[in-house]
């Protein structure tokens, strides 16, 4: 990666994806998405040529010499956007599931703010609110995500559509708070992150995207894992909504990470 760093940095966690991650590399580095962002891939200790490919296309890479799993990737890559003076993170998957049209997108509603002037902290890239592309979603995935959404419902008061989703814009403020100690579920964030960052007290926003099915590879919700997943996830939720309702455990996080916010304007 070359010259001044851009606003906007595309984070891309991968274990082994050699044979998907060309194709998303073709996509964003076209014009339009090339001149606004640049691209750090999190290679987590892939035994393939994914780090080989990324290096060899002039992006940047972090490896890392034992897998860690895809949460300790996003941190450490939320690490390196506070670092780097980003004032924009957006996540996606290396497999090609999520479409490249939706960086854009996301982008533009970060950048939007709503009818009080606030810009949102999180913007949801979402397959199940109106305008979104169909995809095909299992029995487990189904009641896995009914599950979360009421669990959210409950805790929160909000409806959030697709609380599973990985494809997700981050302001400053909210990729500074998960790059902190103790912030982030650096195994599994999902549904418990999003209850988290609304408990919170951060604005936490859903677009319609575009994505599609694997075609390569193995999902690490292969299996039995779903199953696995969703229990974990469940407890997780209910741990959040404790700690934070009634330990009050960083409670004004959100109120003190308004000069982040104010740096982005």
């Amino acid at each position: 990666m070359q010259g001044k760093p851009k606003e906007l940095l595309i984070i891309i966690p991968a274990y082994n994806e050699g044979k998907n991650i060309p194709a998303v590399l073709d996509q964003l580095e076209k014009p339009e998405i090339a001149e606004i962002a640049d691209i750090l891939v999190m290679d987590d200790a892939s035994v393939d040529n994914t780090r080989q490919i990324v290096q060899s296309r002039g992006h940047t890479v972090v490896t890392h010499v034992f897998n860690l799993g895809y949460g300790s990737g996003l941190q450490l890559g939320y690490k390196y956007a506070a670092k780097k003076g980003y004032q924009y993170v957006i996540q996606m998957d290396a497999d090609g599931q999520h479409d490249v049209c939706n960086v854009k997108v996301l982008y533009e509603k970060m950048r939007t703010p709503d009818s009080e002037g606030h810009l949102p902290d999180i913007v949801l890239g979402s397959r199940f609110v109106e305008g979104s592309a169909p995809f095909p979603t299992g029995k487990v995935k189904k009641i896995a995500v009914r599950l979360f959404r009421t669990l959210i419902r409950m805790g929160t008061g909000r409806r959030i559509m697709d609380p599973t989703t990985g494809l997700q814009g981050l302001s400053r403020r909210a990729f500074t708070f998960y790059a902190t100690y103790s912030h982030f579920d650096d195994r599994y964030p999902d549904a418990n992150m999003i209850l988290q960052m609304l408990l919170l007290g951060f604005r936490v926003e859903e677009v319609p995207a575009v994505m599609h099915a694997r075609t390569e590879g193995v999902s690490m919700h292969s299996g039995l894992k779903p199953v696995l997943y969703m229990f974990r996830m469940m407890f997780s939720m209910v741990a959040v909504w404790v700690r934070i309702k009634l330990y009050k455990v960083d409670v004004g996080a959100a109120d003190e990470h308004k000069e982040t916010e104010k740096g982005t304007a």
